[in-house]
């Protein structure tokens, strides 16, 4: 597999941010203001969209898009098990009550018998408006799912699984970087760990990526280290 050389301006950062904007408003203003280093964000209310629109969100989630940053509306469907109808009534909500233009599918199977039922829903989403459809797999999933989605997450998980994590399969090479998401946590502070990160993305063909801090059952309550060092 040929793997380009480590160029940090050629990686994008997907953006999982799940605070609510009354919270940590310091940290929505950060994403807005780096806007140009984003590949999209992910809008996540409630695991989902909640049960009732909240303004907060809303106004984030159009500022964003005023700057020009996709914003994709978390949908969980629970490694194929969640209804197709339960999964779209989600993608719906966020389209209607936060004009997300995108969704992101978290914990997506990864074996080739569900390829149908995802499938499906990608048709779902493109039909409600979607124009970025991204798999989270967490790992390599079957090299059917490239067809379905715009983006395919192929790895989540910590610092110390990542740092040694396995060759990719001979399969990705198939496919650019940009068609590959590596999002990390628990990655220490300093600069060494996060530009190791970043360079193992791209070494191992993923252009997108995040890199960071928080641990624990709420990892994604903090900014990579990317945007935390852009001041």
């Amino acid at each position: 597999m040929h793997v380009n050389p480590y160029e940090k301006k050629d990686l994008m950062l997907l953006v999982p941010l799940y605070e609510h904007p009354a919270d940590r408003p310091e940290y929505w203003e950060r994403l807005i203001r780096s806007a140009g280093r984003l590949h999209s964000v992910v809008l996540n209310p409630a695991s989902g969209p909640g049960e009732a629109p909240d303004e907060r969100f809303a106004a984030v989630a159009e500022r964003l898009r005023g700057a020009g940053v996709p914003v994709l509306g978390y949908a969980d469907t629970d490694y194929g098990r969640r209804p197709h109808a339960a999964v779209v009534q989600d993608l719906l909500r966020h389209r209607d009550w936060y004009g997300t233009d995108g969704t992101f599918l978290d914990q997506a199977a990864a074996g080739p018998e569900f390829l149908p039922h995802y499938r499906r829903l990608g048709v779902a989403a493109r039909a409600a408006g979607a124009r970025t459809v991204v798999l989270n797999h967490g790992v390599h999933p079957h090299p059917g799912y490239a067809e379905l989605a715009d983006l395919l997450v192929t790895f989540e998980g910590p610092w110390d699984a990542y740092r040694d994590a396995a060759a990719v399969p001979p399969w990705t090479a198939d496919h650019p970087a940009h068609r590959f998401c590596h999002l990390v946590y628990a990655v220490p502070p300093g600069a060494p760990a996060a530009e190791l990160a970043e360079r193992l993305a791209a070494q191992r063909g993923a252009g997108v990526h995040c890199a960071v801090p928080g641990t624990g059952a709420h990892p994604w309550g903090t900014l990579p280290y990317a945007l935390e060092a852009a001041g």
